[in-house]
């Protein structure tokens, strides 16, 4: 990044400097220039423009414009900020916590030619193609499969930290549609214009709730497969639906096609999502992280809200730093760009960093370079194990108890 001008001015050392009489200067007798000196002055101010349109062109300029750059991707450090800010609990009895849990977020931007030349060799970067950031999908199928993936994150939560602690919860299995089939790969960056969608598209949408497949009840993936026994490409089919925002369910009718890399595989034309829906929860429980995406806060939340919800100190006092998904068995998931994560970290000064155990040896080994000896990465396996870690360094993880016993809602 470039550093701000420095322009050079007289320095005023004491009043007296500033308040000298005016003294008649005597005259100065000009000197013109040598010609030689005259003649290098064009070509260097002709070197300085040329510099300095450089610079401009490789910032507008992005990397993925020249065929010599492979990887014009980057998945980059961005933040780590305290989670309990962003969740609203009400109508259950809360505690002030005392220290902090930190969720680690990353961007992946595609980089401008100068920053490419600029920080290709950082270690706290790792760049990437296209193929790498989003497969086969778009960016924008990446954008929503994100915002889903943050919602699943909070369900579990919600999930495995009432059920920890007691409280009256239940989980309800529901398909959502991740992404409508697109049958001819866009142009890169693109999104799939929708005369090349599958005919399912005209009806479904990502991020519906798919509840009826040709008359059969569906909460399972496994739902569908069985209700496509025996269909062919060209069958219409009915389906049913739920949509955000829209009031009650939805019905359409779509046909059925083959799949792209199987023919011999009839498919409604979506790529489902299995996913859970919390029922019964005894309060209601808000996050409130608008533009964060993707599910790797799902462990941090699960802290948080047990934090919140218990007396004492879950962390010791510390501030600790967590990242890892997490299902609705307790279970703690990998992630993507744990070494960028772990640098956001390290500029925060945070000392401890809870990280998945499920990481690959060659991930773990990135990120503890990253940080040195300025961060302790301690892996976690589970939500037990993550409590446990906790304890060991100070807190009362262990001795939170089962206050959901005792909870009465309000009238």
């Amino acid at each position: 990044m470039a550093k701000p001008a420095i322009h050079a001015a007289r320095v005023v050392r004491t009043v007296s400097d500033t308040q000298q009489p005016m003294v008649p200067a005597e005259p100065v007798v000009g000197v013109a220039p040598r010609p030689v000196h005259r003649f290098w002055a064009f070509p260097l101010a002709g070197l300085s423009v040329l510099a300095l349109t450089g610079i401009l062109l490789g910032s507008f300029f992005t990397a993925s414009r020249f065929s010599e750059v492979e990887k014009p991707y980057a998945i980059v450090p961005s933040d780590a900020e305290e989670v309990q800010s962003h969740v609203d609990l009400r109508d259950v009895e809360s505690y002030p916590v005392d220290g902090e849990i930190l969720f680690v977020t990353i961007r992946q931007p595609e980089l401008s030619l100068l920053s490419w030349l600029m920080f290709r060799d950082d270690d706290d970067i790792s760049l990437r193609t296209y193929e790498e950031v989003y497969g086969t999908s778009t960016p924008q199928q990446v954008q929503t499969r994100g915002r889903r993936q943050m919602f699943t994150a909070q369900q579990a939560a919600e999930f495995v930290a009432l059920s920890k602690l007691g409280f009256p919860v239940d989980k309800d299995p529901i398909v959502l549609i991740d992404q409508i089939v697109c049958l001819v790969v866009p142009p890169q960056g693109e999104p799939c214009a929708p005369t090349n969608e599958a005919p399912s598209g005209e009806v479904l949408q990502a991020d519906d709730e798919l509840v009826g497949v040709d008359g059969a009840t569906v909460t399972t993936t496994d739902d569908i497969v069985a209700a496509l026994a025996g269909k062919q490409p060209g069958d219409e089919i009915e389906v049913e639906y739920n949509r955000l925002g829209v009031d009650g369910t939805q019905s359409g009718t779509i046909e059925l096609i083959a799949s792209p890399d199987d023919p011999s595989r009839t498919i409604m034309g979506i790529v489902p999502a299995q996913d859970y829906r919390i029922s019964n929860s005894p309060f209601p429980i808000e996050f409130n992280l608008a533009g964060v995406g993707g599910p790797s806060a799902g462990l941090a939340f699960t802290l948080t809200l047990i934090d919140e919800l218990t007396p004492g100190s879950l962390t010791g006092g510390n501030t600790v730093a967590v990242t890892g998904e997490i299902n609705v068995n307790g279970e703690v998931g990998a992630i993507g760009g744990l070494a960028q994560k772990a640098s956001a970290v390290r500029q925060t000064g945070t000392k401890y960093f809870l990280v998945p155990a499920t990481q690959s040896e060659e991930s773990l080994a990135a990120a503890r370079a990253v940080v040195g000896d300025d961060v302790t990465i301690i892996p976690v396996a589970t939500l037990d194990e993550a409590l446990q870690a906790l304890a060991d360094l100070g807190g009362n993880a262990q001795d939170v108890g089962l206050p959901g016993e005792d909870y009465v809602a309000p009238n």
